[in-house]
């Protein structure tokens, strides 16, 4: 089993490169189902989820491969012959379930096992059954398998209950060669879901609205493929920003949409850091002030973002002051503040509501991942804290950072990947 094994107290210092998004990736590529021809994606994180998906769809039938910078990726569903996804590639990751839409509008049949991916709470997948059915779909979950089945998709006016990235994506893959104008309202204005929709527009498609709350799809009866590039990812770019300011640091962030960030910008100013907009980077860097208390509330884009809570809460623990974070989108997301407790943080939670009191040090332990995102926090806690800290459980951070220790080591972060064997290395090379 791997290990981060990190040495803290580095402020980190320089110049980091974000990568593509991870949120757009894991959507876009089974949205590749949709399309009769050959797409080429690129600026695509190298991931195991992407790996995971792109497993997926070569197991029914696609040709994949990815050309010499790793990057960009060529998709061929041409000759796909399958609407049936393998249980266990399911359930390497949550995303998995955009193949039910893309697999339903492509064959009007899907059948893919309940996804997997992080368990940090119940994550219910109702409103994307309910648009799958309001377009004609006769949706069965026995046996922890979906099947969706449908004599011919028919466009309908759909209001989603709550606001869902997944639902929202779901149902305009269901939607974009059903029959008519499907009229989607309720929906997520994540700029992952804003990019989906552009990528499935330069495939042929006909979607337009997302970014707002209502979008319409016009149904077309075949997607012919083109060239498109995925946005930066916002969340590795917020991480790398919160980990600059808790380090005490100054980091460059480049290939970024500023206009992405705006929710952590304000907060880390709030908090105490420094904060400089370019127009494609934002540099982070300490001020003389003491980073102090602040309230977090996540919420839907562009709220503060869920995926970022846990990264927030590591820098909190060092900051003066009590502050309290409310998590408004998803069930038992605090699972990994027992994990911050092994490092001295002071935390308490009730609910979805955590209350953190700053402490002057954090101090090195073993601690695992609990999840991706939590991860991502247990290595900016560590980066702060006296002495060494071990982190296990990299499966989880392998699958949302790419060359996460490489990057961190550039700006000056004592970090090693280890086996338990003793052995070391960086993304797979051996030190």
């Amino acid at each position: 089993m791997d290990k981060f094994v990190i040495m803290g107290g580095k402020k980190l210092i320089g110049e980091v490169e974000i990568s593509g998004a991870k949120n757009a990736a894991v959507a876009i590529i089974p949205a590749a189902l949709l399309v009769e021809g050959t797409c080429t994606i690129e600026n695509i994180p190298r991931i195991k989820d992407v790996d995971v998906i792109c497993d997926i769809l070569t197991q029914l039938g696609a040709k994949i491969q990815f050309k010499d910078n790793k990057h960009t990726v060529v998709i061929d569903c041409t000759g796909l012959n399958s609407y049936t996804a393998s249980f266990e590639a399911v359930q390497k990751m949550r995303a998995s379930y955009y193949l039910i839409g893309a697999l339903l509008g492509r064959f009007n049949h899907a059948c893919v096992a309940m996804p997997g991916g992080c368990n940090f709470g119940v994550r219910p997948i109702d409103q994307h059954i309910k648009g799958f059915e309001a377009l004609g779909a006769v949706v069965d979950t026995t046996s922890g398998i979906i099947k969706a089945d449908a004599e011919k998709l028919v466009a309908s006016h759909i209001y989603l209950d709550v606001v869902s990235v997944g639902a929202t994506i779901n149902t305009i893959l269901a939607s974009v060669r059903a029959e008519g104008v499907t009229v989607i309202e309720n929906v997520a204005k994540e700029p992952h879901v804003v990019d989906f929709a552009n990528f499935l527009n330069a495939m042929g498609a006909q979607i337009k609205g997302a970014g707002t709350d209502t979008i319409r799809v016009t149904g077309v009866k075949k997607l012919l493929g083109g060239t498109y590039s995925i946005i930066p990812d916002q969340i590795e770019a917020g991480t790398f920003m919160i980990a600059a300011a808790a380090t005490q640091g100054d980091v460059l962030i480049k290939n970024i949409i500023p206009k992405h960030m705006e929710s952590i910008s304000a907060k880390l100013v709030e908090i105490g850091a420094n904060v400089q907009e370019f127009d494609d980077s934002i540099r982070v860097f300490a001020g003389k002030k003491q980073l102090t208390k602040a309230n977090v509330k996540t919420l839907p884009y562009p709220g503060f973002p869920t995926d970022l809570q846990p990264q927030i809460v590591a820098l909190l623990s060092v900051a003066k002051g009590n502050s309290i974070i409310t998590e408004s989108v998803w069930d038992n997301r605090f699972q990994y503040v027992e994990e911050l407790r092994r490092l001295g943080a002071v935390i308490n939670v009730d609910g979805r509501v955590a209350m953190v009191e700053g402490v002057d040090k954090l101090v090195g332990a073993t601690v695992k991942a609990t999840d991706l995102r939590a991860g991502a926090s247990m290595v900016i806690a560590a980066l702060v804290a006296n002495g060494v800290t071990e982190i296990y459980n990299l499966k989880y951070i392998d699958r949302g950072y790419e060359d996460f220790e490489s990057k961190l080591q550039a700006l000056g972060a004592q970090i090693v990947r280890k086996s338990d064997d003793g052995t070391g290395s960086v993304n797979g090379v051996a030190l």
